[in-house]
């Protein structure tokens, strides 16, 4: 009787704990944002809006994320700490109510070449432990089919003990079996050197034979080559025997001794494989994957067939198929496969694989293979790869924060990431999202809206309420939200065409298709579909063409837009020749640069195990240069004042009377074209946002000489403000004579062309073939394809302001 009163009493009055309901943050400083305050429902769906640069990531990750990953790096021991990346406290008064985050961003998978979609997802994991327990032959363990593990041998002598203190000393031999092919050490492809690339076979290595970038004989490899005695440094190469040859060449590691100093020889061609080839060859600088794209051929490993599986490995089978068939098949249609297997003994696995193959598919990827490098994948798809491990989690009462989810998602597929996200809410989770489409905005609980600009005229709170509220609300965004771009009534006539014949890079099929050239060209279709193979594969490679990807900008916390557009160059001789000094004085990673910070205008201070400091630097107070550096001026501003200025002002200053310099004005015009007159010179790059850093290697682009502009997804990061800004630099690209061609799923895009390139109808196998070409118009009319029905509904809903000019 007691004990049902006291479930009586509990029902009726709300727990305490019950009550910690918000993520409150009160006074947040980071980057640009101006001491704010916001409450954020907890187990709700908040979208975080506003323009490009006005601090949303810096509210997000670099404020809730942020805190709630260093608070719990913070419950490990001292010891694991150490081996933990260092967290600074964010700049904030108040944050109360976190729970553990986890980040779902559009970083790149990592570029490591050994990593493809299905060692990502441990879907390789399971087919391997699958095959060692169904496969026939039978071969060995899950590491038999893994092409990370190869295969060793060994044999020598073992001590067995025989009783009573007794020993007796036996031969022994073991053997291991990895599934990597040996030719080719599990990566698929064969290198193969151009030796005339390495060196000049006329001199001698003293004279500077060597033409391998870093390769010089006044450092270290200099002692070592005259030092190792195999062979002569002051003879031409050309004249070396076939044994000195094979030494600089080919030599396996070997330890000599030069100068009374112990070091390592190794042949050229190994150091070169270790150093070079073991990277993904975007990764590389760009002055090393050059020499690497003419030094070296890649060709599929004759052994394997590129499968980068040993001939074990590939004998084995289950159903007629061995694990490479199953990896290079598309998910899809492996997850019929698997359905396929009937086999009790290993149900559990194929519950769990069946599992994880359908969450590919419920998440739009169904066209992937097991087999593709991670480093392929485009961001969007990166983003939605690394989703697939939380969709199935147990996990709840997690913040989950998303950067962007719908980044390279045709309308058709957005509505199925929409569903993903209030799967995560209702399981009990906060689920934060930064995201500039209406389509994403709708399905939010919260909203949270900064502003009301970009950069110093950002980081503010400019709305907090309902969807329905901030349509009424009057700031930019609410004010965008029902805008809907018209088709345009007459469209340019081409002056040519670019013709593709037979183009059968990935999924496409054979495809014909003439690219019109002097007009504004959309390729569109679903994700998966060819648009990206059809540019990479038959338009990238060719003269006068000019392709801006989605790859991040490569760049340390020292480099600013200044340094990374060649801005600073024009600056920097301009204040040299005005006083008379030397022009690298006036660069913060030279001369110039302030001795206390070494220019970098703030002291980390790594406190060992807790998080590393970063305190401005007294001395300079976060200028970044010494004291007289700062005495000479230019136009009135020292170098400082000048870095520390908006583009927009910078143009300006530098575009008449004594500051004019038309190379540095020129520069500055193209980064306002882009939409960012809003960044400072100097700020560091890695503190731009993803469209910010796009925009910014667009404006580089634009000066080179090219006929053609290739463009993948330029509005992504973008506020629906900024697209009309963005059509219209569109727009002055093609009057001014170029062809500019868009790979493109916004609908403004699409309406905005001249001529669109559908592609489809599905994705993988199911696309790859052209649906549709034609103007908008024709699409909307005719709605024969899945963007067409989109755009019609897009071009019909409630209109907005026009964002035809």
């Amino acid at each position: 009787m007691s004990m049902a009163t006291r479930t009586d009493t509990r029902s009726s009055a709300p727990h305490v704990a019950d009550s910690h309901d918000l993520i409150r943050v009160h006074g947040a400083r980071v980057n640009n944002l101006k001491d704010i305050s916001v409450e954020i429902p907890k187990r709700r769906l908040t979208v975080f809006t506003g323009v490009s640069g006005s601090g949303k990531s810096s509210l997000v990750f670099g404020t809730i994320a942020a805190e709630s990953q260093r608070m719990i790096n913070e419950t490990y021991s001292a010891f694991v700490q150490g081996f933990m990346p260092t967290l600074a406290r964010p700049e904030v008064d108040v944050l109360e109510g976190l729970t553990t985050a986890i980040i779902v961003d559009q970083e790149r998978m990592g570029s490591n070449p050994r990593s493809t979609v299905g060692t990502a997802t441990d879907a390789n994991a399971m087919l391997r432990i699958l095959f060692s327990r169904l496969g026939q032959p039978h071969i060995g363990s899950p590491n038999a089919y893994s092409f990370n593990v190869p295969s060793v041998k060994a044999s020598g002598a073992i001590t067995v003990e025989r009783g009573a203190g007794k020993t007796k000393t036996e031969r022994a031999t073991f053997t291991r079996l990895g599934g990597m092919c040996p030719r080719c050490e599990g990566m698929g492809a064969v290198t193969d050197f151009d030796l005339s690339a390495l060196y000049d076979d006329g001199l001698s290595l003293n004279e500077g034979a060597l033409t391998i970038p870093g390769y010089s004989m006044d450092g270290w490899y200099g002692r070592i080559y005259r030092g190792c005695g195999f062979f002569d440094p002051d003879k031409p190469i050309r004249k070396y025997t076939r044994k000195e040859l094979h030494d600089l060449l080919y030599k396996e590691p070997t330890k000599i001794k030069v100068e009374g100093i112990n070091l390592t020889y190794e042949g050229l061609i190994p150091k070169i494989q270790k150093s070079m080839l073991s990277k993904d060859v975007d990764a590389l600088q760009p002055h090393i994957r050059a020499f690497v794209e003419r030094a070296v051929t890649f060709s599929t490993c004759p052994e394997c067939d590129g499968t980068r599986l040993g001939k074990e490995a590939r004998s084995s089978k289950i159903k007629g198929k061995n694990i490479a068939d199953v990896c290079s098949m598309q998910i899809s249609d492996l997850a019929v496969w698997v359905r396929s297997l009937d086999e009790p003994s290993v149900a559990p696995l194929l519950t769990g694989l069946q599992h994880l193959l359908d969450s590919f598919a419920e998440i739009g990827l169904g066209y992937l293979s097991l087999d593709r490098p991670a480093g392929t994948l485009s961001g969007g798809e990166a983003q939605r790869t690394k989703m697939i491990r939380h969709l199935g989690s147990s996990l709840t009462d997690v913040t989950y924060v998303f950067d962007e989810p719908t980044i390279g998602l045709h309308p058709h597929d957005i509505a199925r990431m929409n569903d993903l996200l209030l799967q995560l809410r209702d399981k009990g989770n906060t689920v934060l999202v930064v995201e500039h489409k209406p389509e994403a905005i709708a399905i939010a609980d919260h909203v949270v809206d900064l502003g009301p600009r970009a950069g110093t005229e950002g980081g503010e709170v400019v709305f907090e309420g309902t969807v329905e509220g901030l349509r009424a609300s009057g700031t930019l965004t609410g004010r965008h939200l029902d805008d809907r771009a018209s088709v345009k009534p007459s469209v340019r006539t081409p002056s040519g065409v670019l013709e593709v014949r037979g183009a059968g890079t990935h999924n496409l099929q054979d495809v014909d298709v003439d690219i019109p050239l002097g007009v504004l060209v959309v390729l569109t279709g679903v994700a998966g579909s060819g648009k990206s193979s059809l540019i990479d594969g038959s338009v990238s490679g060719r003269d006068g063409v000019v392709s801006v990807d989605q790859g991040a900008i490569k760049g340390s916390r020292r480099s600013n837009p200044a340094t990374y557009t060649g801005l600073l160059d024009p600056i920097r001789k301009a204040f040299a020749k005005t006083n008379g000094v030397k022009p690298a004085l006036f660069s913060a990673n030279s001369e110039g640069a302030c001795p206390a910070c070494n220019g970098a205008g703030v002291i980390y201070t790594d406190l060992g195990v807790m998080a590393t400091v970063e305190s401005t630097c007294e001395d300079c107070e976060g200028r970044r240069f010494q004291a007289e550096v700062l005495e000479y001026t230019f136009g009135g501003r020292s170098i400082a004042d000048v870095l520390a200025m908006p583009v927009a002002e910078a143009e300006e200053f530098f575009s008449a009377g004594e500051a004019r310099i038309p190379a540095a004005h020129k520069i500055l015009q193209r980064l306002a074209d882009v939409g960012l007159g809003y960044v400072t010179l100097g700020q560091p790059l890695t503190t731009l946002s993803g469209g910010e850093r796009q925009r910014l290697k667009l404006a580089t682009r634009m000066a080179e000489k090219g006929g053609v502009y290739v463009l993948d997804e330029p509005t992504t990061g973008l506020h629906l403000a900024d697209v009309e800004q963005l059509l219209g630099l569109l727009d002055r690209l093609v009057d001014s004579g170029k062809s500019v061609i868009v790979i493109e799923h916004h609908q403004a895009v699409m309406a905005h062309a001249d001529w669109i390139i559908d592609l489809g109808p599905g994705a993988g196998h199911d696309g790859g073939r052209i649906v549709f070409e034609g103007t908008p118009a024709d699409l909307v009319t005719t709605r024969s394809t899945l963007t067409g029905e989109h755009l019609a509904a897009y071009v019909g809903a409630r209109p907005g302001p026009s964002r035809t000019p």
